[in-house]
């Protein structure tokens, strides 16, 4: 989860979010790029004697065509390919299915007969030593780690939205409309996120928490709850 004066992203735990911290930093060395060259120019400018000459522009308005057209391919390509990456969802391991209510979260593992859970923040008063404050929940997802998790997202009555940063997981939950997304957990650990999307008063108070653990505690955890 993200630190007090964090600058950056949070640590990378899926390899989608890989991607974009990646892209991110891609993005970052181009404008730096720009606005170097675009200050060299301007001291250029303020810095050298005018002159009235005459000159031929064919080969500076050349240049200042192609080269705007070459960052932006620099930018859009590695942009689109993650989006297809994003959207491309093959065999999951598992599907799980959330339902965003004002003002908390139902989860149904649909690969299983019963196992269906409501999960609410835990209040300050009843919060436990040494947990976060206004991101610990009752009930936590718990997914396997390196298996594919599909989500269904909706909602049962305003728009919502699903999303858990260091996944790289944000999708919005609509009543009466699916909407899907899908992570890997790289690493066994405790990801938290919140409802993105303004639904009414207590908006702030939804939080989500997806916990990675080995596939055989996994098992162990869903047989309890679905027996």
């Amino acid at each position: 989860m993200a630190n007090h004066s964090q600058l950056g992203f949070q640590d990378a735990s899926s390899p989608i979010m890989e991607e974009l911290v990646q892209f991110h930093d891609h993005a970052m060395m181009v404008a730096l790029a720009i606005c170097s060259l675009v200050l060299y120019l301007l001291t250029l400018v303020l810095t050298e004697k005018l002159s009235s000459n005459t000159v031929d522009a064919q080969a500076i308005e050349l240049v200042w065509t192609i080269l705007p057209a070459a960052v932006l391919i620099t930018l859009a390509l590695p942009s689109l390919r993650i989006l297809y990456m994003m959207d491309e969802i093959n065999e999951p391991d598992l599907t799980l299915k959330a339902i965003g209510h004002q003002w908390y979260w139902t989860y149904e593992y649909t690969d299983f007969k019963d196992l269906t859970f409501d999960s609410y923040m835990i209040p300050t008063t009843d919060l436990p030593l040494g947990h976060f404050r206004l991101l610990e929940v009752d009930h936590r997802v718990i997914v396997p780690t390196h298996s594919t998790v599909r989500v269904i997202v909706t909602a049962d009555d305003v728009l919502h939205s699903w999303a858990v940063p260091s996944l790289g997981v944000k999708t919005d939950a609509i009543p009466g409309r699916l909407n899907q997304t899908s992570f890997l957990a790289s690493r066994p650990g405790v990801f938290y996120g919140q409802c993105s999307e303004i639904c009414g008063a207590n908006h702030s108070f939804m939080p989500i928490v997806v916990e990675s653990v080995p596939l055989a505690n996994f098992e162990n955890w869903s047989s309890l709850l679905s027996s």
